[in-house]
């Protein structure tokens, strides 16, 4: 049975975020200025992130807030309530986290907030997820080297809301847990601050030549947007904080465009409207190409 997805965009600031809510996403995640893994995107200060979740509120839409670093104990002690009761007492809808001690805080200090867990809890079984409820965590974010079958697993198993990654860059290591920035250039991406070396050129020891070895190419699920629809994915998240604005709103037009099409027609007249389409969808998914591509 196919499930009414929810279209999750990026914004890395208050002008994306109006820009992507306008081309047709259900819901943003966004940081503030403390915790968020994109240390180096435009982000929102506090008077933004306010008036986002007020906006939000008034068009029926949601904002996460990513709190997706792993902090220091005198950061939880000291700095984290204060950060997020304003928030909280604004109607945040949840927070994104991959730390064990922030998701404890969070649920013993908030306890009607909801707590998502983030792709960097490489979660890839039900036990795992299930064994995360006790902390409020209502949604997960499986590792994104897991497979369909072992989603819906997960999905079947738990009954959890699921959200995935459909769209964007892709980290070289396992579900993002990297410690090549930090090792190379002093930058720790689990603190939101990642180089990207595995962006740059590489020379093989046995003088093969250079080449972004490391680098994958962009992720884009488009085509499976049925497929995840049916398994009983709840959210399709598009990665992009720290892209151009035209990126996030195309590509959030493009998957909302889709989703609605799969949502009105069904499986077999979707797949019809597509074979009759040829052009169409091959000039989308050229569009989708070339608006970035490593």
């Amino acid at each position: 049975m196919k499930n009414r997805v929810e279209i999750l965009a990026p914004a890395g600031s208050y002008e994306v975020f109006l820009a992507v809510m306008n081309a047709g996403a259900d819901a943003v995640y966004l940081a503030g200025n403390m915790f968020g893994a994109r240390a180096y995107a435009g982000n929102l200060n506090n008077e933004e992130l306010i008036k986002a979740i007020e906006y939000c509120k008034f068009h029926n839409k949601k904002m996460y807030l990513t709190v997706n670093t792993l902090l220091k104990n005198n950061e939880i002690n000291n700095e984290l309530y204060d950060y997020l009761l304003p928030l909280y007492n604004s109607g945040l809808d949840g927070v994104i986290v991959q730390d064990y001690g922030v998701m404890k805080f969070i649920h013993e200090s908030f306890p009607d907030m909801e707590i998502h867990a983030s792709t960097q809890m490489t979660i890839t079984d039900s036990g795992y997820a299930d064994f995360l409820r006790k902390y409020n965590v209502t949604r997960i974010v499986p590792a994104r080297e897991l497979g369909l079958e072992e989603i819906r697993d997960i999905h079947d198993r738990t009954g959890m809301e699921i959200e995935c990654f459909v769209h964007g860059a892709l980290c070289y290591c396992y579900s993002g847990l990297c410690l090549m920035s930090s090792f190379i250039g002093g930058r720790s991406g689990n603190r939101g601050r990642c180089a990207q070396p595995c962006r740059q050129l590489y020379q093989c020891e046995d003088g093969r030549g250079a080449g972004y070895l490391l680098s994958p190419r962009e992720h884009c699920s488009l085509e499976h947007i049925g497929d995840l629809m049916e398994i009983g994915v709840d959210s399709l998240k598009l990665e992009g904080r720290m892209k151009r604005p035209e990126y996030v709103v195309l590509t959030t037009a493009m998957y909302r465009k889709y989703v609605d099409l799969y949502d009105k027609l069904g499986r077999t007249d979707y797949e019809q409207y597509l074979a009759c389409h040829q052009s169409e969808w091959q000039e989308d998914v050229r569009k989708l190409a070339e608006l970035y591509n490593r």
